[in-house]
């Protein structure tokens, strides 16, 4: 994968289908990942999390940032994704990798839900 390529991936709940856009280092280290199927939690009524199963690189990431709804983010402490489906503010250690293109209904569901995140190949 190139460094100056963005990448598009696509996440499946149940029957819904969205995509999400990806463009940076800790992004590509993410993407080595996929495919995965994720067991979503709810966490503090704001975002949806999964503990990844290793960490994800942070070299050339800001130190933090303030998440907006439908930011994807991967949060370096604790070396997890975070889908945010509310507002948030700055937290240090929280890297943006993208942005779902969809609206965030389904991940406002109460509890936890599977995702299945894909790389579409271009």
């Amino acid at each position: 994968m190139s460094a100056d390529k963005q990448h598009k991936i696509k996440i499946t709940i149940g029957e819904r289908v969205m995509t999400a856009l990806y463009d940076n280092a800790t992004t590509r280290d993410f993407l080595q990942l996929l495919p995965m199927t994720m067991e979503l939690k709810d966490y503090a009524s704001t975002e949806k999390i999964y503990d990844l199963p290793k960490k994800l690189s942070t070299n050339g990431a800001p130190s933090g940032s303030d998440p907006s709804i439908a930011d994807i983010t991967y949060y370096a402490p604790w070396g997890n994704i975070a889908i945010f489906y509310k507002d948030f503010g700055y937290s240090n250690g929280l890297i943006i990798l993208g942005k779902i293109d969809d609206t965030m209904d389904v991940f406002k569901k109460p509890g936890s839900m599977k995702a299945k995140f894909e790389l579409i190949e271009k």
